[in-house]
């Protein structure tokens, strides 16, 4: 994958604001956990619908961190079993539609970081 840098979109750029502020985490580990509920989730996220229009732009190693070979791998599994691309602009657009789609679930589902942490143990008890 050749992504560098991934730039949000404007809604996502300010509920990882308002996340960072209700739980005190940053903007990295909010989107790695964002980013899994958005792979967890049924449907398929549709790149058009998060525009790269926010000023935020994080490195994609200060995102992903050590665990990018996961990610990815996690992503390519996700978008095998959705007969998607692999490779390519398709997948790359996929890997910033779920990392943006992820922060807007998340931000729905954790008002507090006791919230997170209930999340973290419901995610727990369904594997």
């Amino acid at each position: 994958m050749n992504i560098t840098r991934l730039r949000f979109c404007e809604e996502a750029d300010q509920r990882l604001r308002q996340l960072k502020a209700r739980t005190g985490l940053s903007a990295n580990l909010l989107c790695r956990v964002g980013f899994m509920l958005s792979l967890a989730e049924p449907t398929i996220p549709d790149p058009s619908q998060y525009p790269e229009d926010s000023q935020r732009e994080i490195e994609r190693g200060t995102l992903t961190g050590r665990y990018d070979d996961l990610f990815v791998a996690f992503l390519r599994q996700r978008c095998l079993s959705d007969g998607l691309p692999v490779e390519g602009a398709g997948f790359e657009e996929q890997f910033r539609a779920h990392m943006n789609r992820g922060v807007l679930l998340l931000y729905q589902q954790v008002k507090s970081l006791p919230d997170l942490c209930a999340l973290a143990t419901a995610a727990r008890s369904h594997s």
